[in-house]
């Protein structure tokens, strides 16, 4: 599997996001548009899934593939760069700064939103013939996902914005994850096995991911479904952009970083520190 150590591949880690701050406009944008795309391709393949099988885990245990194939290609999405980009800033690499970071995640932002709206329209369209007849049932199902996902939430009042939150942070601990299982391995089947299995956690606990949002909710509102852009943006995906950057940040990128880059001298056993004090 060509296993790279932790100290090993954090410091991949590091290295990532500081390229990723000091890469082109263009570049970030179309790698971020490219990552959008594929992996809210992949939602509605899942969605496809679960719809036709009726199983989720079937749908969850396929969901991965388009993680896979958009990292494999070098694209980016939100989720990474939240946890990457900061590490090249408390590591103080040259040259990196607030400002850059702040850039590089509203670049990614931008492309992100652009691929998923992209998919979202096409969805759209091919599951009403162009907008001529109503959806189909992969299309209605997505509908109600919009619904169940904003107006749920708001149901539940400050509870449901809560809960919205939590998952958020609890998506991007595993996507973020799987981000890092992108570096631990120097083979590509080594890399996929460390991606997939955070990536199938994720999607089958339904937990928020921002750029797969970007896809369900606009498809939603283009579909029909019965909530509004205001729902959206304040009963998900806001509230699921800071989730994913907290707990992505949180759990993954600073407690690597903090035990594998930052370590801590080991500590003694007793023995020989008391023959070390008596000498």
């Amino acid at each position: 599997m060509s296993y790279l150590a932790p100290s090993e591949f954090v410091t991949k880690m590091v290295d990532a996001g500081e390229s990723k701050i000091f890469m082109s406009t263009r570049d970030t944008i179309i790698r971020a548009y490219m990552a959008g795309a594929i992996l809210t391709l992949a939602a509605w393949f899942a969605v496809t899934i679960n719809v036709n099988t009726g199983q989720p885990l079937i749908g969850a245990l396929l969901f991965p593939v388009g993680f896979v194939m958009l990292y494999l290609l070098g694209f980016d999405l939100l989720t990474g760069v939240f946890v990457l980009s900061p590490l090249a800033l408390i590591d103080k690499r040259p040259g990196v700064t607030i400002g850059g970071v702040l850039r590089n995640w509203g670049l990614v932002f931008i492309g992100n939103f652009a691929g998923a709206f992209t998919v979202a329209f096409m969805m759209a369209f091919v599951t009403t013939f162009g907008f001529s007849q109503p959806p189909d049932k992969v299309g209605t199902a997505i509908g109600i996902i919009g619904e169940s996902r904003t107006l749920g939430y708001a149901a539940h009042g400050a509870a449901g914005m809560a809960t919205l939150f939590l998952r958020g942070m609890l998506c991007n601990w595993m996507v973020s994850t799987g981000v890092v299982g992108a570096m631990i391995s120097t083979s590509v089947p080594g890399k996929v096995i460390a991606m997939w299995m955070p990536i199938l956690v994720f999607f089958y606990m339904v937990f928020e991911h921002s750029v797969v949002n970007m896809f369900l909710f606009p498809s939603g509102l283009l579909l029909g479904a019965k909530f509004s852009i205001l729902d959206y943006l304040i009963w998900n995906e806001i509230p699921t952009v800071l989730g994913n950057l907290v707990g992505g940040l949180a759990f993954t990128g600073m407690t690597l970083y903090t035990t594998h880059v930052l370590t801590k001298p080991k500590r003694e056993p007793v023995a020989k520190a008391q023959t070390r004090a008596a000498a």
